[in-house]
């Protein structure tokens, strides 16, 4: 089976084309046009900037996906889209894309909730030895899901495949807002995780150890999120200390800090879901999944609270948005319907939504 997906719900255009045969994966095609430049100077995704572009490059984006693939889009058996949520602007460019691909060559078309697809890009793990991907039974349920992202710091437990269940959410900022947010405190450029986590990775712990900041709700009986005050703790700590800004050191120093308070918030509240629910896979999805630190102290976590819980990650290149994840969200989706027939013009009843629901 062939499956066209296309994301557009925020600042990447993306296309992919991925095969399911014999119950695994491969990714043909992962094609992934970033406008990270030219939101850059404004400091943050502008809505109808974003959309502009996508108008540029969706059709040459999908073209160059199924040429990779060795393919044409008569070959497709199944599109898949992002059809929210996110912004808005940016959601409209690819649903009516999706929609008149579908219609035009007459293929089903699934609408996919953005969080799905990424909580599914762990089932696609590079491999140096062959073009083919995990076993699409690897998910061993019930599984706990923590979603990391821009926009949202989620802990979603799934009792089977498709079967959603929000148990702990941010209260403000998501993870990787609060990190974009800070970014800019400390004067760095967009986007500012990556650039955080660098400083981080430089911090040596023998040069300083004055600069202390808050583990939000680390504490706190339920398994919410909260990041605002964390950001302000930062702003707070500028302020007393402004020479912190002129000091490599310094910024190292309170980079690592900031990255590891939300650390321990994100993988205490993670084993305490774990230890509550009784899952028997972990799931780390979202954008700030790639983030390298946090990915290797849950690990080691779970090895030491959580022994025997399978531990799933998506390789760095399917954290962040892209197309591959929302094919396979959508073959699932597919899979799961007994009822097939109901895709048959499923493009006329499938709309943006830039609120929608994980469910």
């Amino acid at each position: 089976m062939l499956i066209l997906g296309i994301e557009t719900s925020c600042d990447e255009t993306a296309a992919a084309v991925i095969e399911e045969k014999n119950g695994r994966f491969s990714v043909l095609s992962n094609i992934v046009s970033s406008q990270i430049k030219i939101h850059a100077p404004w400091g943050g995704v502008v809505p109808n900037l974003a959309a502009r572009e996508h108008l540029k490059n969706i059709l040459p984006v999908i073209e160059t996906s199924l040429k990779e693939a060795g393919i044409s889009i008569d070959d497709i058996d199944l599109v898949s889209l992002t059809s929210g949520p996110g912004l808005i602007p940016a959601l409209l460019i690819g649903v009516n894309t999706a929609r008149t691909v579908a219609f035009v060559f007459n293929k089903p078309l699934i609408g996919v909730h953005h969080i799905e697809g990424h909580i599914y890009a762990s089932l696609l793990e590079s491999s140096k030895k062959s073009n083919n991907y995990r076993i699409l039974n690897e998910i061993d349920f019930p599984a706990l899901a923590l979603v990391i992202s821009g926009g949202h710091t989620q802990l979603v437990l799934m009792k089977k495949h498709l079967s959603y269940e929000i148990i702990g959410t941010t209260l403000d900022d998501a993870a990787g807002e609060a990190f974009d947010k800070v970014a800019r405190i400390l004067g760095f450029s967009y986007p500012g995780g990556p650039i955080i986590a660098d400083w981080a990775e430089k911090f040596q712990k023998t040069s300083f150890t004055d600069i202390k900041l808050p583990r939000p709700m680390i504490n706190a009986k339920n398994l919410d999120f909260s990041f605002s005050g964390l950001k302000t703790a930062v702003l707070y700590t500028i302020k007393k200390n402004p020479e912190i800004l002129k000091n490599n050191g310094r910024l190292s120093q309170i980079s690592h800090e900031f990255q590891q308070a939300v650390s321990d918030v994100l993988i205490s509240k993670t084993v305490k879901a774990a230890q509550k629910y009784g899952p028997k896979t972990i799931i780390l999805a979202g954008g700030v999944s790639a983030n390298k630190e946090i990915r290797k102290q849950l690990g080691e976590a779970i090895a030491q609270k959580l022994p025997g819980i399978k531990y799933l990650i998506p390789d760095i290149k399917y954290s962040v948005d892209n197309a591959a994840m929302i094919a396979v969200a959508g073959y699932f989706r597919w899979k799961n319907e007994t009822n097939k027939n109901k895709f048959k013009n499923s493009w006329k009843s499938i709309n943006a939504d830039a609120n929608l629901k994980l469910k």
